[in-house]
């Protein structure tokens, strides 16, 4: 039986066809993928179902009736829940108390938790998603907030759950625990929508997956009758390649140290503790941890915009901490870096294209005249840097909030790699990216690599860890866990380690 009908779901943003007469059929009892690459119009899809946005044509059906689905609300009503990528719960509250937010039950608010607890508690017997109810969500591990954020949509009546990206700040282990609940889910006849980039995952859960491309749907195939390989054709439009291509390191002289660096946030407790390793030219160390365990203050403390409470940053002899040297001052000694988060550290909104494609070196001669800005050289570097890094659509003065994540971020790696660092810093370098994207930036990391750079990669995609580093160190906790080389890494050692079990004890 259906659970999910949509038929010729068509929207417009002004200039921008994001969805081509969209139509897609959901089975209950069923996890169906989505792919598609960046601006392929599947978030605004899943936005028209749960009513962020409103089709200007076509019709959706639920449990085969026609719905108007105009709000949120509307969406729950019919029995559609989202758990998006990026947690909508109140940290300061309690498990109960966010799963209640709105739905209170009126003015016996006693009353109404304590029926609620009940509910709750059968809900999680019954799924599988035991988690407990007067804990406060700050103090809970990224996978039992999701937990929630599930046992939320299931406490509202849905029958069809839509994951967006549900894996991105998930350990291994609690990736697998997921796709445990996802089934189920299945049996108990839930209708599940996954939203992911992630091919291995669309394989491993999914029954059926639908891929978009440029806005409209270019394929519909049960998930036994094809491949990784397929799909990610069908995506892009063009044989990719999946894994990463690069020869042994050819490693050289150490460019920076770092030893016994401590870093504490602004109450003072320290995120990054007692932290020493080396970084040589001719590789790529990778940091491998569960979002949220010290590597974005790492990473920020060595760019220079966090400000270390001990220990030492030596680059090329350089002490960067006892002389005090500001980011600026560190790209001037060869240091770059593409920052974690782009919209809030590695692009400005408001401006172009090409003022982003400078952003930090606006200062050097090739873009000045004298006094004044020389447009014209900016302009024509932004081209370049386009044409190099195939960012699309191809026009520096565009706003670069008009560009999508991917093409963000190739012209933020555009940016620093050719500025020509000794030593880059890169964060999540295909975090919300597609698989196009994703093949593009790793050619040019190994590119870089093997020009002789040495480069710092972090990141919470362990495929993409295990495919572009020679060395691997395991952050837990603001500690370094372990160090594996390459040869002894594995998927599993290494999910044992970012749960904080020490390497020995991990092998």
């Amino acid at each position: 039986m259906t659970a999910l009908e949509l038929r010729g779901i068509d929207k417009r943003f002004r200039a921008v066809h994001a969805n081509k007469a969209v139509s897609l059929t959901v089975a209950r009892g069923s996890v169906h993928g989505l792919i598609g690459e960046n601006g392929a119009g599947k978030s605004t899809l899943m936005n028209v179902i749960y009513g962020f946005h409103r089709a200007d044509a076509g019709e959706i059906r639920v449990q085969g009736k026609p719905v108007t689905i105009d709000s949120p609300q509307a969406a729950i009503a019919a029995g559609i829940g989202m758990v998006h990528q990026h947690f909508m719960l109140v940290e300061n509250f309690t498990v109960l108390e966010n799963i209640v937010l709105g739905a209170e039950g009126g003015r016996r608010l006693a009353s109404g938790l304590a029926k609620a607890r009940d509910e709750l508690t059968r809900l999680a017997r019954e799924y599988g998603l035991e988690v407990p109810l007067d804990a406060v969500v700050s103090e809970l591990p990224v996978g039992l907030q999701q937990r929630v954020e599930i046992l939320k949509a299931l406490h509202r009546g849905a029958d069809i759950l839509i994951l967006d990206e549900p894996t991105a700040v998930l350990a291994p282990q609690e990736a697998d625990q997921l796709f445990r609940l996802l089934a189920h889910l299945r049996a108990q006849g839930k209708a599940v929508i996954l939203v992911t980039h992630k091919l291995r995952e669309i394989m491993a859960v999914t029954d059926r997956v639908t891929v978009m491309r440029h806005g409209a749907v270019v394929a519909e195939v049960a998930t036994r009758e094809t491949t990784p390989r397929e799909l990610a054709e069908k995506m892009v439009g063009r044989a990719v390649l999946l894994q990463v291509e690069k020869g042994p390191a050819r490693v050289g002289e150490t460019l920076l140290n770092v030893d016994h660096l401590e870093v504490r946030d602004l109450h003072g407790v320290p995120r990054v503790k007692d932290v020493s390793f080396a970084l040589r030219a001719g590789e790529i160390v990778g940091i491998a941890g569960v979002a949220g365990n010290g590597q974005s203050e790492l990473l920020e403390a060595l760019a220079g915009t966090l400000q270390p409470s001990r220990g030492e940053i030596r680059l090329e002899g350089r002490d960067l901490v006892r002389e005090q040297l500001d980011p600026r001052a560190r790209r001037r000694l060869g240091l770059a870096h593409v920052p974690e988060d782009r919209l809030h550290m590695g692009v400005i909104r408001s401006f172009s294209a090409q003022d982003n494609a400078i952003l930090g070196y606006h200062d050097r001669p090739a873009y000045n005249r004298g006094l004044l800005v020389d447009r014209t050289a900016v302009r024509s570097d932004c081209e370049q840097k386009m044409r190099d890094y195939d960012v699309r659509p191809p026009n520096p003065k565009l706003s670069i909030s008009a560009f999508s994540g991917g093409n963000q971020q190739k012209l933020v790696l555009a940016r620093e790699i050719d500025a020509d660092p000794r030593v880059l810093l890169v964060g999540q370098p295909t975090r919300g990216v597609d698989i196009g994207a994703i093949e593009f930036i790793h050619r040019r990391l190994v590119a870089l690599r093997d020009a002789g750079k040495a480069l710092l990669l972090v990141s919470v995609e362990l495929d993409e860890i295990l495919g572009l580093a020679d060395r691997i160190l395991v952050m837990n906790g603001g500690e370094i866990v372990g160090e594996l080389a390459r040869a002894e890494a594995t998927e599993e050692r290494l999910g044992l380690m970012m749960a904080g079990i020490k390497a020995e004890a991990a092998s």
